[in-house]
Protein backbone atom coordinates (compact mmCIF):
# COMPACT_ATOMS: atom_id res chain seq x y z
CA UNK A 1 0.00 0.00 0.00
CA UNK A 2 1.16 3.55 -0.73
CA UNK A 3 1.79 5.86 2.23
CA UNK A 4 1.71 9.36 0.75
CA UNK A 5 -0.47 11.32 -1.62
CA UNK A 6 2.33 11.74 -4.16
CA UNK A 7 3.32 8.08 -3.91
CA UNK A 8 -0.30 6.97 -4.32
CA UNK A 9 -0.68 9.23 -7.34
CA UNK A 10 2.49 7.85 -8.95
CA UNK A 11 1.40 4.26 -8.27
CA UNK A 12 -2.03 4.93 -9.75
CA UNK A 13 -0.51 6.54 -12.84
CA UNK A 14 1.89 3.62 -13.28
CA UNK A 15 -0.97 1.12 -13.09
CA UNK A 16 -3.01 3.10 -15.59
CA UNK A 17 -0.09 3.18 -18.02
CA UNK A 18 0.37 -0.55 -17.52
CA UNK A 19 -3.30 -1.11 -18.35
CA UNK A 20 -2.98 1.12 -21.41
CA UNK A 21 0.05 -0.71 -22.84
CA UNK A 22 -1.46 -4.12 -22.02
CA UNK A 23 -4.72 -3.24 -23.76
CA UNK A 24 -2.85 -1.69 -26.68
CA UNK A 25 -0.77 -4.84 -27.19
CA UNK A 26 -3.86 -7.06 -27.09
CA UNK A 27 -5.76 -4.74 -29.43
CA UNK A 28 -2.96 -4.57 -31.99
CA UNK A 29 -2.58 -8.37 -31.90
CA UNK A 30 -6.32 -8.77 -32.55
CA UNK A 31 -6.25 -6.19 -35.36
CA UNK A 32 -3.24 -7.84 -36.99
CA UNK A 33 -4.52 -11.42 -36.73
CA UNK A 34 -8.08 -10.77 -37.85
CA UNK A 35 -6.93 -8.25 -40.47
CA UNK A 36 -4.52 -10.74 -42.02
CA UNK A 37 -7.16 -13.49 -42.14
CA UNK A 38 -9.75 -11.11 -43.65
CA UNK A 39 -7.30 -9.86 -46.28
CA UNK A 40 -6.10 -13.36 -47.12
CA UNK A 41 -9.61 -14.71 -47.64
CA UNK A 42 -10.71 -11.68 -49.63
CA UNK A 43 -7.67 -11.72 -51.90
CA UNK A 44 -6.99 -15.39 -52.56
CA UNK A 45 -9.33 -17.20 -54.96
CA UNK A 46 -8.50 -20.56 -53.37
CA UNK A 47 -10.21 -19.42 -50.18
CA UNK A 48 -13.51 -18.39 -51.80
CA UNK A 49 -15.38 -21.34 -50.29
CA UNK A 50 -18.24 -21.47 -47.76
CA UNK A 51 -15.94 -22.38 -44.85
CA UNK A 52 -13.67 -19.39 -45.45
CA UNK A 53 -16.59 -17.11 -46.20
CA UNK A 54 -17.91 -17.77 -42.71
CA UNK A 55 -14.40 -17.42 -41.29
CA UNK A 56 -14.20 -13.99 -42.93
CA UNK A 57 -17.44 -13.02 -41.20
CA UNK A 58 -16.08 -14.32 -37.89
CA UNK A 59 -12.93 -12.22 -38.25
CA UNK A 60 -15.01 -9.10 -38.98
CA UNK A 61 -17.20 -9.77 -35.92
CA UNK A 62 -14.11 -10.24 -33.76
CA UNK A 63 -12.69 -6.94 -35.00
CA UNK A 64 -15.95 -5.19 -34.22
CA UNK A 65 -16.33 -6.80 -30.79
CA UNK A 66 -12.88 -5.87 -29.51
CA UNK A 67 -13.06 -2.39 -31.09
CA UNK A 68 -16.23 -1.70 -29.11
CA UNK A 69 -14.57 -2.03 -25.70
CA UNK A 70 -10.78 -1.63 -25.76
CA UNK A 71 -10.28 1.79 -27.46
CA UNK A 72 -12.47 3.53 -24.86
CA UNK A 73 -10.77 1.61 -22.04
CA UNK A 74 -7.36 2.62 -23.38
CA UNK A 75 -8.41 6.28 -23.65
CA UNK A 76 -9.70 6.26 -20.08
CA UNK A 77 -6.48 4.70 -18.79
CA UNK A 78 -4.33 7.17 -20.71
CA UNK A 79 -6.27 10.30 -19.72
CA UNK A 80 -6.93 9.23 -16.11
CA UNK A 81 -10.71 9.20 -16.36
CA UNK A 82 -13.54 6.67 -16.14
CA UNK A 83 -16.25 8.83 -17.66
CA UNK A 84 -18.46 7.85 -20.59
CA UNK A 85 -21.54 9.68 -21.80
CA UNK A 86 -25.01 8.18 -21.46
CA UNK A 87 -25.34 7.93 -25.25
CA UNK A 88 -21.83 6.52 -25.52
CA UNK A 89 -22.64 3.85 -22.93
CA UNK A 90 -25.83 2.90 -24.80
CA UNK A 91 -23.95 2.71 -28.10
CA UNK A 92 -21.19 0.60 -26.55
CA UNK A 93 -23.71 -1.83 -25.07
CA UNK A 94 -25.63 -2.03 -28.35
CA UNK A 95 -22.60 -2.84 -30.50
CA UNK A 96 -21.08 -5.22 -27.97
CA UNK A 97 -24.28 -7.29 -27.65
CA UNK A 98 -24.71 -7.11 -31.43
CA UNK A 99 -21.26 -8.52 -32.23
CA UNK A 100 -21.45 -11.14 -29.46
CA UNK A 101 -24.92 -12.36 -30.51
CA UNK A 102 -24.01 -12.48 -34.19
CA UNK A 103 -20.83 -14.42 -33.39
CA UNK A 104 -22.81 -17.01 -31.42
CA UNK A 105 -25.15 -17.48 -34.38
CA UNK A 106 -22.27 -17.62 -36.84
CA UNK A 107 -20.43 -20.31 -34.87
CA UNK A 108 -23.61 -22.39 -35.02
CA UNK A 109 -23.80 -21.91 -38.79
CA UNK A 110 -20.14 -22.87 -39.14
CA UNK A 111 -20.81 -26.14 -37.31
CA UNK A 112 -23.65 -26.84 -39.76
CA UNK A 113 -21.25 -26.16 -42.65
CA UNK A 114 -18.78 -28.71 -41.27
CA UNK A 115 -21.61 -31.20 -40.68
CA UNK A 116 -22.80 -30.96 -44.29
CA UNK A 117 -19.24 -31.12 -45.66
CA UNK A 118 -18.38 -34.32 -43.79
CA UNK A 119 -21.70 -36.11 -43.27
CA UNK A 120 -23.43 -35.12 -46.54
CA UNK A 121 -20.57 -34.42 -48.99
CA UNK A 122 -22.63 -35.24 -52.10
CA UNK A 123 -25.19 -32.57 -51.18
CA UNK A 124 -22.65 -29.94 -50.09
CA UNK A 125 -22.72 -27.99 -53.34
CA UNK A 126 -26.51 -27.75 -53.21
CA UNK A 127 -27.00 -27.05 -49.51
CA UNK A 128 -24.09 -24.63 -49.20
CA UNK A 129 -24.21 -22.68 -52.45
CA UNK A 130 -23.39 -18.97 -52.51
CA UNK A 131 -26.99 -17.88 -52.04
CA UNK A 132 -27.51 -20.15 -49.02
CA UNK A 133 -24.24 -18.96 -47.44
CA UNK A 134 -25.16 -15.30 -47.92
CA UNK A 135 -28.61 -15.93 -46.45
CA UNK A 136 -27.22 -17.68 -43.39
CA UNK A 137 -24.59 -14.99 -42.80
CA UNK A 138 -27.24 -12.28 -43.14
CA UNK A 139 -29.42 -14.18 -40.65
CA UNK A 140 -26.54 -14.25 -38.15
CA UNK A 141 -25.95 -10.49 -38.47
CA UNK A 142 -29.70 -9.81 -38.37
CA UNK A 143 -30.09 -11.90 -35.21
CA UNK A 144 -27.37 -9.81 -33.61
CA UNK A 145 -29.12 -6.57 -34.52
CA UNK A 146 -32.50 -7.74 -33.20
CA UNK A 147 -31.08 -9.13 -29.95
CA UNK A 148 -29.02 -5.99 -29.40
CA UNK A 149 -31.97 -3.67 -29.99
CA UNK A 150 -34.10 -5.56 -27.47
CA UNK A 151 -31.42 -5.58 -24.77
CA UNK A 152 -30.38 -1.95 -25.26
CA UNK A 153 -33.96 -0.67 -25.23
CA UNK A 154 -34.84 -2.78 -22.20
CA UNK A 155 -31.71 -1.89 -20.21
CA UNK A 156 -31.76 1.86 -20.82
CA UNK A 157 -35.48 2.17 -20.15
CA UNK A 158 -34.79 1.29 -16.51
CA UNK A 159 -34.55 4.07 -13.91
CA UNK A 160 -31.09 4.19 -12.32
CA UNK A 161 -31.54 4.49 -8.56
CA UNK A 162 -28.14 3.32 -7.31
CA UNK A 163 -25.84 6.02 -8.72
CA UNK A 164 -23.98 6.12 -12.01
CA UNK A 165 -20.73 4.23 -11.32
CA UNK A 166 -20.27 1.10 -13.44
CA UNK A 167 -17.70 -1.24 -11.87
CA UNK A 168 -16.40 -2.44 -15.20
CA UNK A 169 -14.11 -1.23 -18.00
CA UNK A 170 -17.06 -1.07 -20.41
CA UNK A 171 -20.86 -0.78 -20.21
CA UNK A 172 -21.96 -4.30 -19.35
CA UNK A 173 -25.61 -5.26 -18.82
CA UNK A 174 -25.23 -6.97 -15.38
CA UNK A 175 -23.32 -3.96 -14.03
CA UNK A 176 -25.95 -1.52 -15.30
CA UNK A 177 -28.72 -3.65 -13.76
CA UNK A 178 -27.01 -3.25 -10.39
CA UNK A 179 -27.64 0.49 -10.67
CA UNK A 180 -31.37 0.12 -11.36
CA UNK A 181 -34.22 -0.04 -8.87
CA UNK A 182 -34.63 -3.52 -7.43
CA UNK A 183 -38.20 -3.96 -8.71
CA UNK A 184 -37.64 -2.59 -12.22
CA UNK A 185 -35.09 -4.89 -13.82
CA UNK A 186 -37.12 -8.11 -13.95
CA UNK A 187 -38.02 -7.53 -17.61
CA UNK A 188 -34.35 -7.36 -18.59
CA UNK A 189 -33.56 -10.39 -16.43
CA UNK A 190 -36.25 -12.35 -18.30
CA UNK A 191 -34.78 -11.16 -21.61
CA UNK A 192 -31.30 -12.18 -20.50
CA UNK A 193 -32.62 -15.62 -19.54
CA UNK A 194 -34.30 -15.94 -22.96
CA UNK A 195 -31.06 -14.98 -24.74
CA UNK A 196 -29.09 -17.40 -22.58
CA UNK A 197 -31.57 -20.14 -23.50
CA UNK A 198 -31.10 -19.41 -27.21
CA UNK A 199 -27.32 -19.46 -26.75
CA UNK A 200 -27.61 -22.78 -24.94
CA UNK A 201 -29.72 -24.06 -27.84
CA UNK A 202 -26.95 -23.05 -30.24
CA UNK A 203 -24.43 -24.86 -28.06
CA UNK A 204 -26.56 -28.04 -28.06
CA UNK A 205 -26.90 -27.83 -31.87
CA UNK A 206 -23.11 -27.53 -32.20
CA UNK A 207 -22.57 -30.42 -29.80
CA UNK A 208 -24.98 -32.71 -31.66
CA UNK A 209 -23.43 -31.73 -35.00
CA UNK A 210 -19.95 -32.62 -33.81
CA UNK A 211 -21.06 -35.93 -32.34
CA UNK A 212 -22.31 -36.89 -35.82
CA UNK A 213 -19.20 -35.42 -37.45
CA UNK A 214 -16.82 -37.44 -35.30
CA UNK A 215 -18.85 -40.61 -35.83
CA UNK A 216 -18.64 -40.07 -39.60
CA UNK A 217 -14.90 -39.29 -39.45
CA UNK A 218 -14.12 -42.42 -37.44
CA UNK A 219 -15.90 -44.51 -40.09
CA UNK A 220 -13.66 -43.15 -42.87
CA UNK A 221 -11.38 -45.89 -44.24
CA UNK A 222 -8.59 -43.49 -45.24
CA UNK A 223 -6.26 -42.13 -42.57
CA UNK A 224 -5.52 -39.15 -44.80
CA UNK A 225 -9.24 -38.41 -45.08
CA UNK A 226 -9.67 -38.58 -41.31
CA UNK A 227 -6.73 -36.23 -40.80
CA UNK A 228 -8.10 -33.73 -43.31
CA UNK A 229 -11.54 -33.82 -41.72
CA UNK A 230 -10.12 -33.29 -38.24
CA UNK A 231 -7.90 -30.45 -39.46
CA UNK A 232 -10.94 -28.50 -40.69
CA UNK A 233 -13.08 -29.22 -37.62
CA UNK A 234 -10.70 -28.86 -34.69
CA UNK A 235 -10.07 -25.09 -35.13
CA UNK A 236 -13.79 -24.38 -35.13
CA UNK A 237 -14.32 -26.66 -32.13
CA UNK A 238 -11.51 -24.88 -30.27
CA UNK A 239 -13.04 -21.47 -31.04
CA UNK A 240 -16.48 -22.66 -29.87
CA UNK A 241 -14.95 -24.02 -26.65
CA UNK A 242 -13.13 -20.75 -26.01
CA UNK A 243 -16.30 -18.73 -26.67
CA UNK A 244 -18.38 -20.99 -24.40
CA UNK A 245 -15.92 -21.19 -21.51
CA UNK A 246 -15.35 -17.44 -21.36
CA UNK A 247 -18.94 -16.38 -22.06
CA UNK A 248 -21.02 -18.54 -19.73
CA UNK A 249 -19.38 -17.62 -16.43
CA UNK A 250 -21.97 -15.92 -14.16
CA UNK A 251 -21.22 -12.45 -12.76
CA UNK A 252 -20.16 -12.25 -9.13
CA UNK A 253 -21.93 -10.06 -6.60
CA UNK A 254 -19.05 -10.08 -4.13
CA UNK A 255 -15.88 -9.71 -6.20
CA UNK A 256 -15.57 -6.74 -8.59
CA UNK A 257 -12.06 -7.89 -9.53
CA UNK A 258 -13.42 -11.28 -10.57
CA UNK A 259 -16.12 -9.57 -12.66
CA UNK A 260 -13.52 -7.48 -14.47
CA UNK A 261 -11.33 -10.53 -15.08
CA UNK A 262 -14.23 -12.59 -16.47
CA UNK A 263 -15.38 -9.67 -18.65
CA UNK A 264 -11.84 -9.31 -19.99
CA UNK A 265 -11.78 -13.00 -20.83
CA UNK A 266 -15.05 -13.17 -22.76
CA UNK A 267 -14.83 -9.74 -24.45
CA UNK A 268 -11.16 -9.68 -25.43
CA UNK A 269 -9.53 -13.12 -25.39
CA UNK A 270 -11.66 -14.86 -28.09
CA UNK A 271 -11.19 -11.99 -30.57
CA UNK A 272 -7.41 -12.17 -30.05
CA UNK A 273 -6.96 -15.95 -30.05
CA UNK A 274 -9.42 -16.96 -32.80
CA UNK A 275 -7.09 -16.01 -35.69
CA UNK A 276 -4.18 -17.76 -33.95
CA UNK A 277 -6.21 -20.94 -33.53
CA UNK A 278 -7.27 -21.01 -37.18
CA UNK A 279 -3.78 -20.18 -38.44
CA UNK A 280 -2.10 -22.89 -36.37
CA UNK A 281 -4.39 -25.69 -37.55
CA UNK A 282 -5.14 -24.57 -41.10
CA UNK A 283 -2.62 -25.16 -43.85
CA UNK A 284 -4.30 -22.85 -46.37
CA UNK A 285 -4.36 -19.90 -43.94
CA UNK A 286 -0.73 -20.56 -43.03
CA UNK A 287 0.29 -20.49 -46.68
CA UNK A 288 -1.61 -17.33 -47.52
CA UNK A 289 -0.59 -15.26 -44.47
CA UNK A 290 3.04 -15.89 -45.39
CA UNK A 291 2.50 -14.36 -48.84
CA UNK A 292 2.94 -10.71 -47.92
CA UNK A 293 3.69 -9.40 -51.43
CA UNK A 294 0.70 -11.24 -52.84
CA UNK A 295 -1.62 -9.73 -50.24
CA UNK A 296 -0.40 -6.21 -50.97
CA UNK A 297 -0.69 -6.92 -54.67
CA UNK A 298 -4.36 -7.73 -54.12
CA UNK A 299 -5.08 -4.11 -53.27
CA UNK A 300 -2.96 -2.65 -56.06
CA UNK A 301 -4.16 -4.86 -58.89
Amino acid sequence: PCTGKVQCGNTRKALQLLHFWLFLGIYLAALLGNGLISTAIACDQRLHTPMYFFLLNLALLDLGCISTTLPKAMANALWDTRAISYAGCAAQLFFFVFFLSAECSLLTIMSYDRYVAICKPLHYGTLMDSRACATMAAAAWGTGVLNSLLHTASTFSLPLCQGNVVNQFFCEIPQILKLSCSASYLREVVLLFFSASLAFGCFVFILVSYVQIFMAVLRMPSEQGRHKAFSTCLPHLAVVSLFTITGFYPPSSSSPLLDVTVALLYSVVPSTLNPIIYSMRNREINLVTQMGPALFGCWTS
